[in-house]
């Protein structure tokens, strides 16, 4: 290829990223939750939008040169996250306050943290006190003696954790590593550790099958990935990396990378339950019963013994918090809150929306499982995921981590949507007061696009049409 037409199109992406990274960065740095919601809104849709133009800029850059573009940008837009305190999630707080209950030889699933029998390892960042001090809208009042109030950072002080056993051995290798007073830095750093690995992942998976490495771009230059990966340090993120190494092992279809990828699916289920939605997808078109067992045999046995140190640890429930979590959440009442907002719309009141969500759920299953790709299992654990996330309409932008880092895998865009949803009903549902009708539209706009882009591929292939395969 001539230089020139090669720098040209090089030179526009750069240009693109750029501009990307300094509205990562405006955005990063205002702390507008719950002040402006509305203003950060359109922070968050000029990202996006910088983010689509970058990735158009990207596809005319020579596949020589896209990968070291790919990772230059994977690096900047991670450092992003790194510029200010953690902004609209106070998750991260419980993450250090667990690592730190651990590395005093002591269960996170015995005590609630405003439990007084671990007094002793308070501090002032995740335990202020005094009136002026408790003052902030992410604080919480919890039991205290005396006139001088006192309150903690971390949300639901009343309630035991609710992470698993691969999670929880995280945040107790962050809290080992990290030096003293360091507060948060620790695991914002760890997370933009993992979703560089999560780029690196894509990129072998994709070298390995002689695909596209653009797609990595996908992850690496998401807007979620700083915001809630990195800035709000979300554990999601290492789902995300074991989620997709696992199915990259498990598309290689050796008896012994079956085995393999089931282990690694298992750690990413005990990490934060969520990617047992790809499990589906990891037994895409699978015909024998034992080539089955060797995925979810394995993915079982992870998931039992990491858990085991824990269980003999705790006096308690190893589950935590996670009943209370499901009925405070709504996924137990459809009548109420974000959740649903679909089906909802379908059905009166939200009756009956838990069977019909099963039922469609176990329909596209059970597609995936008769018509599925096993060489692309992350195709199938996409649709699943997908389908999942457009009937539950979760409210919590993080979530939408593992639903981006499949997209990457399979390469259909249109499936962003559903990440665009997520902040839109987090951040963009409070400015409007009503979180049920902005997911409502939200979701179904995203539900509508899948629908339209699947319909043009498939109308394409019916006539003849070449249609560029996903990575």
């Amino acid at each position: 290829m001539n230089p020139r037409t090669a720098t040209g199109p090089s030179v526009l992406a750069a240009l693109g990223l750029s501009a990307l990274v300094c509205a990562l960065v405006w955005t990063i740095r205002y702390d507008g939750n719950f002040t402006d919601p509305a203003g950060l809104s359109w922070r968050y849709a000029a990202c996006w939008a910088l983010f689509a133009v970058a990735l158009l800029a990207l596809r005319r850059v020579p596949a020589r040169l896209a990968v070291p573009l790919v990772l230059a940008g994977a690096f900047a837009v991670t450092a992003t996250g790194l510029v200010a305190a953690p902004r609209t999630s106070t998750d991260s707080y419980r993450y250090a306050w667990d690592g730190r209950v651990q590395a005093a030889g002591v269960s996170p699933y015995d005590h609630a943290p405003q439990d007084g029998a671990l007094e002793g390892l308070r501090d002032p960042w995740l335990f202020p006190t005094g009136a002026a001090a408790c003052t902030g809208p992410d604080l919480a009042r919890i039991p205290y003696t005396g006139d001088t109030p006192h309150c903690t950072r971390i949300n639901r002080p009343a309630v035991h954790t609710i992470y698993p056993p691969v999670a929880e051995a995280y945040f107790l290798a962050v809290d080992r590593l990290s030096p003293e007073g360091s507060r948060h830095k620790p695991l914002q750093i760890g997370a933009g550790v993992l979703s560089l690995g999560v780029t690196g992942a894509l990129l072998l998976i994709m070298r390995r099958r002689g695909a596209d490495p653009r797609g990595a771009a996908y992850w690496a230059w998401c807007p979620a990935v700083p915001v809630e990966a990195v800035n709000n340090a979300h554990v999601d993120v290492l789902g995300v990396l074991l989620a997709v190494s696992g199915l990259g092992l498990v598309a290689a279809r050796s008896p012994g990378s079956r085995v393999g990828g089931g282990l690694v699916l298992g750690a990413a289920v005990a990490t934060k339950l969520m990617p047992a939605v790809v499990l589906p997808g990891a037994l895409s078109g699978v015909r024998r019963v034992r080539d089955a067992l060797a995925v979810l045999l394995p993915a079982a046995a992870f998931t039992a013994l990491a858990y085991l140190p824990y269980v003999l640890l705790s006096h308690g429930s190893v589950f935590g918090y996670l009943g209370g979590y499901v009925e405070e959440e709504g996924y137990e009442d459809p009548s109420a809150g974000s959740r649903y907002a679909l089906l909802r719309l379908v059905l009166p009141g939200g009756d009956g929306a838990v069977p019909v969500l099963l039922a469609v759920m176990a329909g596209v299953c059970g597609y995936v499982l008769w018509r599925g790709d096993p060489r692309r299992p992350w195709s199938g654990a996409l649709l699943v995921t997908g389908w999942a996330f457009v009937l539950l309409t979760p409210g919590y932008s993080w979530y939408a981590l593992l639903l981006v880092g499949l997209v990457a895998l399979d390469g259909r865009w249109e499936w962003l949507g559903i990440a665009v949803a997520g902040p839109a009903v987090y951040v963009t549902g409070q400015a409007f007061g009503s979180r049920g009708a902005v997911s409502a539209a939200a979701y179904g706009a995203a539900a509508l696009l899948v629908l339209v882009m699947t319909a043009v591929r498939w109308h394409r292939r019916r006539g003849g049409e070449p249609v560029a395969e996903p990575s």
